[in-house]
């Protein structure tokens, strides 16, 4: 066990039975009373998050982190497939760590997999990524009152804004964060 003063972002807590990243923290002091460390948790069950408070006489529990780059194989009924390019260990992970962020993993693609005391609970994205357009309508000429946008359909189902010059075929990059238009790639 740990003091809370050695909390620090990035690094992963044991919190009401489950782990949690920590995504901000700060010391604060009041005047004569103790200090505490006011901490932002993400839930990586979950991906809740919550602030706490702990105080300076409460104890904090570590988790043992490691961050590894896998391979992107196949999904199938158990999974989605990854693969340990190091030892060619076939890893899977189960719908509920994948979650949303599904549409964006491609084949062939490494991507870095959090593991907390060797059990993979979370996968982490680039922040863009590069996606064939697969459908999108013309753009009409004169349509243009500021930023024109029309939807497109991307090859991996996803539809997002683009400017009316993006036509199907051209391949443009996306921010994964929030599925906004980039740039042509």
């Amino acid at each position: 066990m740990a003091s809370p003063t050695d909390i620090r972002k990035g690094r992963v807590i044991m919190y009401n039975g489950t782990p949690h990243a920590v995504m901000s923290m700060l010391h604060r002091t009041q005047g004569r009373q103790a200090g505490f460390v006011q901490t932002t948790l993400r839930n990586l069950e979950t991906g809740t998050s919550t602030t706490t408070k702990f105080r300076s006489t409460d104890s904090v529990e570590f988790c043992m982190t490691t961050n590894k780059p896998l391979d992107f194989s196949y999904v199938d009924a158990d999974g989605y497939h990854f693969m340990d390019p190091d030892t060619f260990d076939d890893i899977v992970l189960p719908e509920s760590i994948v979650g949303e962020d599904k549409h964006w993993i491609a084949e062939g693609h490494s991507y870095p997999v959090l593991f907390v005391d060797d059990k993979p609970v979370s996968i982490e994205l680039p922040n863009t990524i590069e996606m064939k357009v697969a459908e999108s309508a013309e753009g009409v000429r004169g349509d243009t009152s500021s930023a024109p946008m029309k939807p497109a359909t991307l090859e991996n189902g996803v539809i997002i804004q683009v400017p009316l010059f993006i036509k199907a075929g051209d391949v443009v990059r996306i921010r994964t964060e929030d599925e906004t238009y980039l740039g042509r790639a």
